[in-house]
């Protein structure tokens, strides 16, 4: 994994502009520390490299110059390919000569031969940009789930792009401005964001399965892969061996790695499957898997049953590492580290975030670089195989909107009166949730409850998982920490949604089609056990330090998030007033009271300007 950025422009030298480069570059060194200072320039495009080694350490420098009749070609890239082995002998067979084994070659030899046809070939999860020198024209492209990212923003003298927002905004005409778009993203979708958005004025993201090319005419955007709409013609035996086909590879081709590996574990289903594939793959290797899970102090004295989370983690943790005999590894957080860790959770991810969510995950994925470079996680399991309580409750799943998010007026009422006025949030959610609804393939003639589902599915795609992706890429890249996600494979996604509810549902489960599959990878404790979210703390401790951080914003009438949010309303969320869940049972009032924290720190490190 990796971090790039770069410039096109037609109206100035770029050669000149290595300075801009090489700030927007050195705001990428978290995500690639293992090569520094790969700068490259030409007229009219300029690309800047940070590495992470991963695969061919020794010779998978970016970036990568290689030529084909007439024309050049350079790359930047950022991901893992996983069917690098066959493309690469498909190309030999049409007479490609590899210089190096990393997979970057394969993407740039791909793009080559292949032109942006390429990207239907990949399995894998990637952002690239490559550069025709004789043509002139620049080729940008993103896996088909948006595991990784891909950020740009178009100037007066051309195109800027980047892995991340705040290389971005190194650039000196990116301006670090929000308009009545960016603060509707703040207040009504935060801490999601719509597909494609920025949030910073002009700033766009390029949207999971996109690919574009930018030449002197402008740039030109395209998607290459949607998820269709086709009968299943499978029983639910087949489904199921078919399911377990899938997960097996998906799992196995993610282990190859020349550094070394471990997964995330957290007790639950979707990382105890891909712990125990994982670990009896490596076993006969004759090598031993590392696992990794975090806990918070004194979560066994205040933990609380609730609907969402009906037990704690750390006996189903301990079940698994005696079961699969791997080497354990416990991160155990206490509040104060955990407070402190929003700040550059916030940063990490250049905007507020998930509170103790995000710090949570960024202080464990520090403690797991210690040990290893690469780790594997069970994101994308719920959204695809429906184990959220939305897909499974009938009056959430037929209630208009997000259902993560039901609070659009609740969060209204943060707003300053005179903002509250221009924005309407219940109009600018609804026009978003209406448009993912509109893009949903279905079948002609399926009931209505099939056609829900594929709505469901792709609203958790787009929205929430893209969330959560975001989570995960930054937080770990914040540690130099390669995240794979087994469950994002696009193959996965494209057979689930076919597949019946009814199978889904299989004994009336939350993800009880995959949990029949994988039957026999774990035992009976886990393998049926409830689905429970991921662990935050439970300690009154956490809610007291935020309230003294957001307590300490108030205290200066300047504070830059009293230009958007009431003063009054913070008073009454600090003092006990009504608290609607900010995110689903992610964000309740502590998180809500951390997210301004952040979005205060945000607005004051980004020198954010509102403009309206």
């Amino acid at each position: 994994m990796c971090g790039f950025c770069g410039m096109c422009s037609w109206e100035q030298d770029l050669r000149r502009s290595r300075t801009i480069l090489e700030k927007m570059q050195k705001t990428l060194i978290r995500r690639g520390p293992d090569q520094n200072g790969q700068l490259w320039t030409e007229p009219h495009c300029a690309l800047a490299h940070q590495r992470l080694s991963v695969i061919d350490v020794e010779y998978g420098r970016q970036p990568v110059t290689r030529m084909e009749g007439d024309e050049t070609y350079t790359i930047v890239y950022n991901g893992e390919l996983y069917n690098t082995e066959e493309l690469r002998q498909e190309l030999r067979a049409q007479g490609v000569v590899f210089e190096t084994s990393c997979d970057t070659e394969v993407v740039l030899q791909a793009y080559i031969h292949w032109g942006k046809g390429c990207t239907e070939r990949f399995n894998g999860i990637f952002a690239f940009a490559v550069w025709e020198h004789t043509a002139e024209r620049l080729f940008l492209a993103r896996d088909r789930i948006g595991v990784k990212p891909l950020f740009y923003a178009e100037t007066g003298n051309g195109l800027v792009f980047a892995s991340e927002i705040k290389a971005l905004l190194e650039h000196p005409e990116v301006p670090h401005e929000i308009d009545r778009t960016g603060l509707s993203e703040l207040i009504f979708m935060g801490p999601g964001r719509t597909p494609g958005c920025g949030i910073f004025r002009t700033i766009r993201e390029l949207k999971r399965a996109q690919q574009a090319l930018y030449d002197q005419d402008g740039l030109h955007i395209e998607t290459y892969w949607r998820l269709k709409a086709r009968p299943h013609t499978e029983n639910f035996a087949q489904t199921a061996e078919h399911v377990r086909d899938l997960v097996e590879d998906a799992i196995t081709r993610q282990l190859v790695s020349d550094v070394p590996i471990g997964t995330f574990l957290s007790g639950g289903l979707d990382s105890s499957l891909i712990s125990s594939v994982a670990a009896r793959a490596m076993k006969k290797q004759g090598k031993t898997l590392h696992t990794f899970s975090v806990d918070y102090r004194d979560n066994d004295r205040y933990f609380q049953k609730s609907r969402f989370q009906p037990n704690s983690d750390p006996e189903y943790i301990r079940c698994m590492a005696e079961t699969l005999g791997c080497a354990h590894h416990w991160t155990v957080l206490d509040t104060p580290e955990l407070a402190a860790a929003l700040i550059p959770a916030m940063e990490a991810r250049d905007l507020p975030g998930m509170a103790d969510v995000d710090s949570s995950l960024l202080l464990f994925c520090g403690d797991i670089k210690k040990h290893v470079t690469v780790g594997l996680s069970g994101e994308c399991a719920d959204e695809l195989f429906g184990g959220y309580p939305w897909y499974r409750d009938a009056d959430i799943r037929q209630t208009e909107g997000f259902p993560w998010a039901q609070s659009t007026s609740y969060r209204q009422s943060f707003l300053r009166e005179e903002l509250s006025e221009l924005l309407d949030g219940r109009a600018y959610v609804d026009a978003a949730y209406r448009n993912t609804l509109m893009e949903t393939d279905k079948l002609e003639g399926e009931s209505s409850l099939e056609a829900r589902m594929r709505e469901m599915m792709l609203l958790n795609l787009d929205w929430f998982m893209q969330n959560l992706l975001d989570r995960k890429d930054r937080m770990s890249m914040y540690s130099s920490l390669e995240v794979r996600v087994p469950f994002c494979d696009y193959r996965i996604a494209e057979y689930l949604y076919n597949v019946p509810w009814e199978y889904k549902d299989y004994r009336g489960y939350e993800k009880g089609l995959l949990r029949q599959a994988m039957r026999d990878y774990l035992p009976e404790k886990v393998l049926w056990r409830k689905k429970s979210p991921y662990p935050k703390t439970h300690n009154p401790a956490y809610y007291f330090a935020v309230s003294r951080m957001l307590r300490e914003v108030l205290k200066d009438p300047a504070a830059p998030v009293l230009s958007i949010v009431s003063r009054e309303r913070l008073e009454e969320l600090l003092s006990g007033g009504e608290a609607v869940q900010w995110y689903g049972q992610l964000m309740a009032r502590p998180q809500t009271i951390a997210y301004f924290v952040q979005l205060n720190a945000w607005l004051q490190r980004y020198q954010v300007k509102i403009v309206l």
